[in-house]
C-alpha cells in the first residue's frame, strides 16, 4: 500500500511526532492552519471514518478519549479552547484517504468553517 500516513505510522517516512502509541501517531501538521495544528492517526489503515467498523470501537474511543484530551492539554490548548476534524470523501476535503484526525489551536476560530 501506498499510503503517506502509513509509512509516517511506521517511520519510513519522518515527522515531528508530538505521541505515539501502539495504536496512533500524532503529528505536526506540514501545512498548519493555526498555532497549534497536529494530525492525529490510528496506525491501522483506515480509509476514512466512514469506514470505521464494529472492531475500531475501541480505537476510536481511545483518539477522543484518551488522545485528543491528553494532546490538547500538552500543548496548551485546551483551557481557551481547540478544534476537531475529521474531513470525510473528496467532497468532505479529505486529501489524504486514510482516517485522520486535525487537532487545532491557538487561535479564535470562526464558523462556517468554509
Amino acid at each position: 500500500m501506498d499510503c503517506i500516513f502509513c509509512k509516517i505510522a511506521t517511520g519510513e517516512i519522518p515527522s515531528q511526532k508530538v505521541y505515539e502509541d501502539e495504536s496512533v501517531v500524532a503529528f505536526k501538521d506540514l501545512s498548519p492552519k493555526a498555532p497549534v495544528h497536529v494530525l492525529i492517526v490510528p496506525k491501522k489503515h483506515i480509509q476514512s471514518v466512514a469506514h470505521f467498523q464494529t472492531e475500531d470501537k475501541e480505537l476510536a474511543a481511545h483518539i477522543f478519549v484518551d488522545v485528543v484530551p491528553k494532546l490538547a492539554n500538552e500543548l496548551g490548548i485546551a483551557e481557551n479552547g481547540f478544534r476537531v476534524v475529521m474531513n470525510t470523501g473528496d467532497d468532505g476535503g479529505q486529501t489524504v484517504h486514510h482516517l485522520h484526525v486535525h487537532l487545532l489551536g491557538g487561535r479564535k476560530f470562526t464558523w462556517p468553517p468554509g
